[in-house]
């Protein structure tokens, strides 16, 4: 038993040693002109998924759902539940998504989720039943129009 254990930690030690030894003598950094050689499909596919995120801007957030209706007559009752809800509240932006079987509506378009729960207080009454769902949506904010803070952002 006790030769079997012996011979278990000489080759764990021979093993160790012979890694440092490897790693002794790998060969260090050549200095000067370092070309890089890769596929050029990898290189569209780059092209392409920078191409398609300048077109599509989405940004996470979250909205509040106020009904999922399905059934024969659900299509109808979401767009009446949306009517409803934009005229209690005009400034927000509603949504009827249909995602099978179920017609959605969805209201707001909030970054935080704190901000969500404080308009889902107001709504709550109107619409019992009423939850924070995350969700991803488009940037609807014109970047031209936005001043920057410091000299420094300007020349981002």
């Amino acid at each position: 038993m006790k030769a079997t254990i012996a011979k278990r930690k000489g080759l764990a030690t021979l093993l160790a040693c012979l890694l440092a030894a490897s790693g002794a003598m790998a060969q260090a950094p050549r200095m000067g002109r370092h070309e890089v050689v890769g596929d050029t499909l990898a290189n569209e596919l780059v092209r392409k998924h920078i191409a398609f995120n300048e077109q599509v801007r989405t940004v996470p957030g979250y909205r509040i759902q106020i009904g999922s209706l399905a059934g024969s007559n659900s299509r109808n009752e979401a767009f009446k539940r949306k009517d409803a809800f934009k005229a209690a509240f005009p400034d927000v932006e509603a949504y009827v998504i249909f995602i099978e079987p179920n017609f959605r509506v969805m209201v707001g378009d909030f970054i935080t989720r704190l901000d969500a729960f404080l308009f889902l207080q107001k709504c709550k009454d109107l619409f019992p039943g009423s939850i924070v769902k995350d969700d991803v949506y488009p940037i609807r904010q014109d970047w031209n129009a936005v001043v920057p803070e410091t000299d420094e952002d300007a020349n981002y």
